[in-house]
């Protein structure tokens, strides 16, 4: 395993491999990430793993400066997972001082978390750009727990003619249930306990609808009452394009929840 810090390295390393899989992270990685690299590792000869904690996607407030940077473990995960390169890049190397803007869409990269983060996707779809033209894989794999981002990223590569095959995977979760996240280390033993309220909810949710509920609000409202105790940015049930529906569609449906525990914000989902 290689670990590159120079986009032209990177490059000459992989120019002529023609089966090159891509997992873009921001390190702190963990068995979510592992879930992803695997994929990548069962799918293709030479895998690519990035680790770069992008500032553009970070709003005013939020936790760039203490986000956890964990390298060493890193690079363990990455050596033990069968990694060939891992992709380490300083911000100006993949930055410039009159950057072109990448701008999400006005209506999918608006709602929701593009409501509560204004900004946040223009960064996001920013930097997954310039990755997937950096490393130009064939197949590139994202969590499912970030469902908008992967919806939006999945609609960058449609609409600008990318040549890349996005791989969505399943969100991995503790043995408790909670889906795992690199801010799950940000909790104390409390917050915690209460953080799994998020999987008790989206467990009420799914329960009404495999019982024959299709009603969102008589769902959602289901789903408010067992997060009451926490501090709700939005619970949500879209079609998988993120446009409102007032019935679950089966097959084609996001329940969605945003909450903050203490400090901490996460975001979980089911898809139905």
């Amino acid at each position: 395993m290689e670990v590159i810090t120079r986009v032209a390295d990177l490059r000459n390393r992989l120019d002529k491999e023609s089966s090159v899989g891509f997992v873009p992270t921001m390190g702190a990685l963990h068995n979510g990430h592992k879930a992803l690299i695997d994929r990548a590792r069962a799918e293709n000869r030479v895998v690519v793993v990035s680790i770069f904690v992008n500032p553009t996607q970070f709003l005013e407030g939020e936790d760039f400066s203490k986000y956890p940077r964990t390298f060493d473990k890193d690079r363990e995960v990455c050596r033990l997972s069968g990694v060939d390169y891992i992709f380490l890049p300083d911000v100006d190397e993949v930055y410039f001082s009159d950057e072109l803007s990448i701008l999400a869409p006005k209506e999918r990269g608006f709602t929701l978390e593009g409501f509560h983060r204004i900004g946040h996707f223009n960064g996001m779809l920013q930097i997954v750009l310039k990755l997937l033209n950096i490393v130009q894989p064939q197949n590139a794999y994202f969590g499912k727990k970030d469902a908008q981002q992967l919806a939006l990223i999945q609609q960058m590569v449609k609409e600008l003619f990318l040549r890349v095959n996005i791989v969505p995977v399943d969100i991995i979760r503790d043995r408790d249930g909670l889906a795992l996240s690199s801010r799950n280390r940000y909790l104390s033993h409390s917050e915690r306990d209460r953080a799994l309220a998020i999987p008790k909810s989206l467990e009420i949710g799914s329960k009404l609808i495999m019982s024959g509920e299709r009603s969102t609000s008589v769902i959602i409202n289901r789903m408010l009452n067992a997060l009451q105790e926490l501090d709700i940015d939005y619970v949500e049930i879209v079609r998988r394009d993120f446009q409102n529906i007032e019935s679950v569609e089966i097959g084609n449906s996001i329940i969605l929840v945003a909450v903050r525990v203490g400090n901490t914000r996460l975001i979980d989902n089911m898809f139905v």
